[in-house]
């Protein structure tokens, strides 16, 4: 069984390998036959965005990924948009899909909004500076660095682990003085589950770091999130997906903000982009139970080490 489905994935990545092949080598190979220009009309770009982000929305949901961290990558490499105004309808895109799920998280309990408040306050205070280096250094230095961050997310998502409910022996003194604890229902188990962080002091410096890339590459920040507040701080998974929404809200606003100073945020990717993923993720939260998630989880990180490497060469100028 093991070799049956080794041997599956390994048909499934040589299959991608003709894509990456295409993304890698479309720009050289359209600049060598140098056609003639075609004029598209911007409505197109319009639509097809839209479209794009309505099929976007079903697999970051099924994928169990932010729409941000797939978006700004794919988008920046296959439509004729500025980078910034790609970075700033990516904050807004992960701002929406954020603020859409975090009533009905707080309602069942799961979403901790001390843990949320005390890891966002430094995380939103980081990714105001991450956009405003994001805006002030050159597109190609963006590209190259995207690049390298996307290739970075693709790996860290290849290699996660998640652990339920973690061990934490005792809480560390920061947490005690912060009142970093509850209690929630665990449906699985039919109980209440009491929890505790411990490791504070790590997750405040990790935070400031993850703000930082958030602001300044555009991405919705749950890929690391989650990992932070289940593996590091010792939070049950549930909650550690919950209170990263939130998290998400108030570093995406912070960023945001910045972006719409700057004049980035162009209504006219945002509303499509926005739109297309709402209207997404709902479809694809109806078929979660349906499809098989980790294969979907294995195409994404395909798209992400494609648009990636291709963000890289693209930095690089070729």
């Amino acid at each position: 069984m093991q070799k049956r489905n080794g041997g599956r994935w390994f048909r499934l990545v040589m299959a991608m390998l003709p894509l990456l092949g295409l993304l890698i080598f479309s720009d050289a190979a359209f600049a060598a036959a140098e056609p003639p220009p075609v004029e598209v009309d911007w409505w197109i770009w319009v639509v097809a965005l839209f479209v794009f982000s309505f099929f976007l929305g079903i697999v970051a949901v099924v994928a169990g990924v932010g729409g941000g961290v797939l978006y700004v990558p794919i988008v920046s490499s296959l439509f004729p948009f500025h980078l910034d105004f790609v970075r700033g309808a990516g904050l807004m895109v992960a701002l929406a899909g954020a603020l859409s799920a975090g009533s009905p998280l707080l309602k069942k309990g799961l979403a901790n909004l001390k843990l949320a408040l005390s890891m966002a306050l430094i995380g939103s205070v980081s990714s105001i500076f991450g956009a405003l280096a994001g805006l002030a250094l050159p597109s190609h230095v963006i590209q190259l660095t995207l690049g390298l961050t996307i290739v970075f997310i693709a790996i860290i998502m290849l290699r996660a682990k998640k652990s339920e409910f973690p061990e934490v022996a005792a809480p560390d003194r920061l947490s005690q003085i912060l009142h970093i604890q509850g209690i929630y229902y665990e449906d699985s188990l039919k109980k209440d589950i009491d929890w505790k962080i411990h490791r504070t002091p790590v997750g405040l410096l990790l935070f400031v770091v993850i703000g930082f890339m958030a602001g300044m590459f555009g991405l919705g920040a749950g890929w690391a999130n989650v990992p932070v507040f289940n593996l590091v701080l010792g939070a049950p998974l549930k909650v550690s997906v919950a209170t990263s929404v939130f998290v998400l809200s108030i570093n995406d606003t912070a960023a945001a903000w910045v972006y719409l100073h700057k004049g980035a945020v162009l209504p006219l990717i945002a509303v499509p982009s926005i739109a297309g993923m709402m209207l997404g993720t709902k479809i694809g939260a109806r078929l979660l139970t349906r499809v098989k998630t980790k294969s979907v989880r294995v195409i994404v990180i395909t798209l992400l080490l494609l648009a990636g490497f291709r963000a890289i060469l693209k930095g690089f100028g070729i």
